[in-house]
């Protein structure tokens, strides 16, 4: 397998990560599994961690089978998935728990237009505390709405 095609899967499979994500949040997390979800919809939630966490565990799996069936007999394409997800949860970490929700005390002066659409998305899906009626499921692709200076 060419380095190309090794760096073209692991960009590939991040991209589609969106859209498993999106999927996953919509109709997983405000679906059957609200229950590990809702706390992390309530405002002022104290505890630095939450219910909703477990979703961070139930997603690294399929990365490591991937990683360890990636390897066998030699490295192969299930290892470049496996580092897509990866990669994925990374960046889901960072924006979302460390921009967004400020979870941790860094990126906290950032100037940017991009990462301030995503955080003022993000806060249009929290004002639904409730399952039913969420929107901006997505977590790095989100509306141009959200992006525009407002005038």
């Amino acid at each position: 397998m060419s380095f190309v095609i090794w760096i073209g899967t692991t960009v590939a499979t991040f991209l589609i990560m969106e859209g498993v994500t999106w999927c996953t949040h919509k109709y997983i997390m405000h679906g059957f599994g609200w229950y590990l979800h809702e706390d992390h919809h309530q405002p002022g939630y104290p505890h630095v961690f939450e219910k909703n966490d477990a979703f961070f565990v139930v997603f690294a799996i399929p990365s490591i089978l991937l990683f360890y069936f990636g390897i066998r007999p030699e490295i192969n394409y299930l290892f470049f998935i496996g580092l897509g997800i990866l990669f994925y949860g990374i960046a889901y970490f960072l924006i979302h728990d460390v921009l967004i929700h400020r979870r941790f005390n860094w990126f906290k002066n950032t100037n940017s237009q991009y990462l301030k659409g995503l955080r003022k998305a993000h806060k249009i899906h929290h004002k639904h505390l409730d399952k039913p009626d969420g929107e901006c499921f997505g977590m790095l692709f989100v509306p141009f709405k959200y992006f525009k200076k407002k005038q």
